[in-house]
């Protein structure tokens, strides 16, 4: 198959779908320019991801893990929404309650995306919202009360003393999102799976798929009956078993195919 006929194909399952679960990952946003902070570069200060985003490495040390993420936020909040990020939104408040984006992605450029297109159209950004799998790296969350605060603001991480605090029991603040070791919250991947066992298509965008559970996510959409379509400039454990797989990064053929 050409991959004019990928793109025609692809355009036709999901015109055809009743519902479709798109999964965003790394990949979407990459093309905006955030860091994947994996690979190569991925060191920041001698560290890498894994060494710092852990239940673990904040109890030894929160000042240098919240100097991480307040130096990931500084660099997130450059980064705009890019042509893959806008075409999706405009393709769930087209179809509202039919369309439903899931991402790995904590970077909130998919929220920015549903706001930018619904403001162009004079329209609620709701059903472009995103359910986030991992949280978001501009919000945090109360280890003592569980309070989740949003916040772009940078972070001072010069001391303990000045780092978040909870405004309503003044409790130590931590990133609201998932971090190695810890389990998604069970709301959440559960909506996330009730979708994909519902959609009669999956998009598939930018991910891996080898970071489980987001990775199962398009096999239910598979059993159900639905079809797969998956965008990624390389092969990953989802190509055998996609409908379609184009070999594209999502800049080029999301626009193209949901045009």
């Amino acid at each position: 198959m050409t991959a004019s006929a990928d793109i025609a194909r692809a355009h036709a399952l999901l015109a055809a779908a009743e519902r479709v679960l798109v999964l965003t990952g790394a990949g979407v946003s990459a093309e905006s320019g955030v860091p994947t902070f994996r690979g190569a570069g991925g060191l920041w200060r001698d560290y890498r991801a894994e060494e710092l985003a852990t239940p673990g490495a904040f109890a030894r040390d929160p000042r240098l893990v919240w100097e991480w993420y307040g130096w990931r936020r500084a660099k997130v909040a450059e980064c705009t929404p890019n042509a893959a990020h806008l075409a999706l939104a405009r393709l769930a408040l087209a179809r509202p309650g039919r369309v439903r984006l899931v991402t790995q992605n904590v970077d909130e450029l998919h929220a920015d995306a549903a706001r930018q297109v619904a403001a162009e159209l004079g329209a609620d950004p709701a059903p472009a919202i995103p359910l986030e799998l991992h949280g978001s790296i501009f919000r945090a969350r109360c280890t003592r009360c569980g309070t989740r605060a949003v916040s772009r603001d940078p972070i001072d991480a010069s001391s303990r003393e000045t780092l978040p605090r909870c405004a309503t029991c003044g409790g130590p603040m931590r990133p609201d999102v998932v971090w190695f070791g810890e389990s998604l919250d069970e709301r959440v991947l559960g909506e996330a799976f009730e979708l994909a066992a519902a959609a009669s298509a999956c998009l598939v965008v930018g991910t891996s798929a080898v970071v489980q559970p987001a990775a199962s996510l398009a096999s239910v959409t598979a059993r159900a009956g639905g079809a797969v379509i998956e965008i990624n400039p390389d092969e990953t454990p989802l190509t055998p078993y996609a409908d379609v797989s184009i070999r594209s990064g999502a800049v080029a053929a999301v626009p193209e195919i949901l045009g």
